[in-house]
C-alpha cells in the first residue's frame, strides 16, 4: 500500500499507483498522466500571476475592513493555472471519455450543437431584468419549449422555472397543496403515499412541504403493491408519488389502476419523471392519469448534468392543477410574447414563485435544440434505443451476474443484485472499485434500497454497440475473476487510479472540508 502525506495524497515515488507495479515511477507521474498536487501544495506563494498597477490609494478609508492576513492562495501564471486544471481533469471520468453507467441518472452525451446554440448572442448574454420588449426571441423559445413539453407529455400546462428535479417535486406538491386549499381540504389531507423504491427526494420533498409520508409496499416483481396502496388511500391522503418507469428499471403495469384509485380517493397523482427518457415519444403521462410530473432536462433532453451551471426541472400539470402553476409563464398575445407575473390577474391562483426570475435560459436552449434536431420520430427512437441498450446489457451479463428481476425485459436500466457474489468474500463496493482499474466509472451501487447489494446500470441511447461491448467485456472478465477467487484484485482496488481506496465511512463521518497547512509551514490555509 502507498503511504500518505499530510493531506491524504499518496507520496512519491508511487503516488497512488500500486507498489507491486513492475516499475513504479520516480516522480509520481504515470506515462503521460502527470502527478498534480493540490493548488495549496504547489509553489508560487511569493509571487502574483499577473502584474497589477500600484493602487492609487492606501485603503485607509476601509477602516477595519483592510485585509491583515495573506490571501491564502499561490500566484500562478496563465500556463500554470491552465495546466493545473487540465491535469486535474485527467483524473476525473467524463462522458466524453467513456460510457458513464450510473443507473437512474441518465448520463448521456451532450451534443455540441446544443452548446453552440446556447452560446448565440441573445441567449448567452441575456439578463433577467431586461425589458420584455428586448427579449422577444428568448420568450418565443420558452413558449416553443413549453409546447414541446406539453405535447410530449399530453399535459395542458407546464411550469418552466424549477431549477432541478427535486425543485420540480416541490413545485408539483405545492400546486397539489394549493388545489386542496382551494377546495378547503388541506387540513384533512396531510399524507403523501410513496413506494419503497422511490427516489430519496420524493419523501424528503413531501416532508418539506409539510406532509407526513406513508410508505407503500413493493411486490416481488419490483412494482407498486396495488392492494397495499388501495388499503392506505383515504380522505386523509393528498397525493401519491410514483416513479414510472420505476427505480428498478421496470414499467408499472398497473399504472392506470393506480391512477384510478388515487383519483377515486380525491388525491392527486404525482409522477417522478426522472426516467422519462425511457418512454419519451412512446407514452404520454397525461394519458396515464398523471396530475403533475417533473422532467429532468439533463436526463431526457441532454442538458449538462451538474457541470453546466444551474439546471432545469420543468413541471407539467394536469387541467386540475394548471390554475395553481407558479408564476411566471409565457403568453403569446398575438402581438408578441409577455411574461405573466404573480401580481397580475391572470395569475391570481398561482401558489407563488419558485425563484426570483424565469429559470435557466441556457438549459432551455440546449433542451429545445435537442428536441428540434431529433424531431418527434427521433425522440421516439431515443426511448427505443435506451431500452434496447439496457436489455442488451442485461442479456449479456445475466449468465454471470444475477438480475434482480430476471423475468421479462427491463426498461432503461438493468438492475443486478449481489446474489452472484455470495461465497466470494467480495462485495458490490469491491467490484465497483475494480471497475475503476479497468477504466470505467462504477455503476450506481446499493440503490434502490429494496435490492440487496444493488448494481444499477443505465447505458442511455447515446452509447454505440461497440462501446457497450467494451464495457460488457470488462464486466464479464471481472465477474469471472471474482468467481475464480481472485479476491486480492478486488479488496485492494483501485490499484491504478491516481488515489487508492479511501476510508469512506470515516470520510463521511469526519469530512475534511478545508485544507490546512502542515505544521511549521508559513502558508496560509
Amino acid at each position: 500500500m502507498s503511504t500518505m502525506n499530510t493531506v491524504g495524497r499518496p507520496t512519491a515515488p508511487n503516488a497512488g499507483f500500486d507498489n507491486d507495479y513492475k516499475h513504479p515511477t520516480l516522480t509520481g507521474g504515470r506515462g503521460l498522466l502527470q502527478d498534480e498536487p493540490l493548488i495549496f501544495e504547489g509553489e508560487g506563494w511569493g509571487k502574483t500571476g499577473v502584474d497589477l498597477p500600484k493602487p492609487a490609494t492606501d485603503g485607509s478609508d476601509l477602516g477595519d475592513l483592510v485585509r491583515k492576513d495573506p490571501i491564502g492562495l499561490p500566484g500562478l501564471s496563465e500556463p500554470e493555472a491552465m495546466r493545473h486544471y487540465v491535469r486535474l481533469s485527467q483524473k476525473n471520468h467524463a462522458i466524453d471519455l467513456a460510457i458513464y453507467p450510473l443507473g437512474s441518472c441518465t448520463m448521456k452525451h451532450n451534443p455540441r450543437l446544443n452548446e453552440k446554440m446556447a452560446r448565440l448572442p441573445g441567449f448567452s448574454d441575456i439578463h433577467p431584468l431586461q425589458p420584455q420588449s428586448t427579449v422577444q426571441g428568448a420568450l418565443e423559445l420558452m413558449d416553443n419549449l413549453a409546447h414541446w413539453l406539453t405535447t410530449l407529455t399530453g399535459m395542458p400546462a407546464v411550469a418552466l422555472s424549477p431549477k432541478a428535479g427535486a425543485h420540480g417535486e416541490l413545485c408539483g406538491l405545492m400546486a397539489i397543496r394549493a388545489a386542496h386549499e382551494a377546495k378547503g381540504e388541506h387540513e384533512q389531507r396531510r399524507k403523501v403515499l410513496v413506494p419503497t423504491s422511490a427516489h430519496g427526494t420524493n419523501p424528503a420533498t413531501a416532508a418539506f412541504v409539510g406532509y407526513s409520508v406513508v410508505e407503500v409496499a413493493q411486490t416481488d416483481d419490483g412494482r407498486v403493491d396495488v392492494a397495499d396502496l388501495a388499503a392506505k388511500l383515504g380522505p386523509d391522503v393528498a397525493a401519491i408519488m410514483v416513479t414510472n418507469p420505476n427505480t428498478c428499471g421496470l414499467f408499472e403495469r398497473d399504472i392506470l389502476e393506480i391512477s384510478r384509485l388515487t383519483h377515486e380517493a380525491g388525491a392527486y397523482f404525482y409522477c417522478d419523471g426522472a426516467n422519462f427518457n425511457a418512454i419519451v415519444g412512446r407514452v404520454r403521462p397525461g394519458d396515464l392519469g398523471v396530475d403533475a410530473m417533473h422532467i429532468n432536462l439533463h436526463k431526457t433532453f441532454s442538458t449538462p448534468h451538474g457541470g453546466g451551471g444551474p439546471g432545469a426541472g420543468p413541471v407539467v400539470l394536469s387541467e386540475a392543477l394548471a390554475p395553481f402553476a407558479p408564476a411566471p409563464w409565457v403568453v403569446n398575445t398575438g402581438d408578441g410574447y409577455k411574461l405573466v407575473e404573480r401580481e397580475e390577474d391572470e395569475a391570481e391562483q398561482a401558489f407563488g414563485r419558485l425563484c426570483a426570475f424565469q429559470g435557466q435560459m441556457g438549459m432551455y436552449v440546449r433542451a429545445l435544440s435537442y428536441m428540434m434536431s431529433h424531431g418527434s420520430d427521433g425522440l421516439r427512437q431515443v426511448a427505443e434505443d435506451a431500452v434496447l441498450n439496457a436489455n442488451y446489457i442485461k442479456a449479456r451479463l445475466e449468465d454471470l451476474m444475477s438480475p434482480a428481476f430476471p423475468e421479462g425485459p427491463c426498461m432503461h436500466e438493468a438492475l443486478f443484485d449481489d446474489e452472484w457474489l455470495k461465497g466470494t468474500d467480495i462485495t458490490t463496493l469491491d467490484f465497483a472499485k475494480a471497475m475503476i482499474d479497468e477504466g470505467f466509472h462504477p455503476m450506481t451501487m446499493y440503490f434502490p434500497l429494496v435490492v440487496h447489494g444493488a448494481m444499477l446500470i443505465e447505458p442511455t441511447e447515446t452509447e454505440s454497440k461497440a462501446e457497450l461491448d467494451r464495457f460488457i467485456e470488462a464486466m464479464r472478465l471481472l465477474a469471472q475473476a471474482a468467481k475464480a477467487g481472485d479476491v486480492d484484485r478486488f479488496k485492494g482496488a483501485p490499484f491504478h487510479a491516481p488515489l487508492r481506496r479511501l476510508d469512506e465511512t470515516r470520510a463521511a463521518r469526519s469530512p475534511r472540508l478545508r485544507w490546512s497547512a502542515p505544521e511549521g509551514s508559513n502558508r496560509a490555509g
